[in-house]
């Protein structure tokens, strides 16, 4: 069984899917833009702040889902220029600590509006 997650507290998604499933104890979470969710753009563009948006809007959707970033087992972070991997990772580090989850972070070439950073995840449901 599966249940679809939907926040206004995150953008809504720019394309036919879901901000996030919940099937089976796990939420996926799709990939997350650094968009503003009152306005639908950009933060800024700047990397860094772009990140802390993407990561904002994916635990808005995991809260919706019943989720904090502890219940993260798995990320992954696109990113337009692997050099900003430093300070994409400062940004991911104020959220995700301790026992982190794992991670792909991979150089692409383009992410959907002209985005810097995109971040998905899995959780366990608690």
């Amino acid at each position: 069984m599966k249940r679809v997650i939907a926040t206004t507290s995150a953008p809504g998604a720019v394309g036919p899917y879901s901000q996030a499933i919940e099937a089976n104890g796990f939420v996926f979470v799709s990939g997350q833009l650094p968009l503003d969710p009152a306005t639908g753009a950009f933060v800024s563009d700047n990397t860094a702040e772009q990140a802390e948006q993407s990561i904002k809007n994916l635990l808005a959707v995991l809260e919706a889902a019943g989720c904090k970033a502890e219940d993260v087992v798995k990320t992954t972070v696109f990113m337009i220029d692997i050099g900003d991997f430093s300070v994409v990772n400062e940004v991911y580090a104020k959220y995700f600590s301790g026992d982190c989850p794992a991670r792909c972070a991979m150089q692409v070439s383009a992410l959907p509006k002209g985005a810097l950073v995109e971040i998905e995840a899995i959780a366990v449901k608690p």
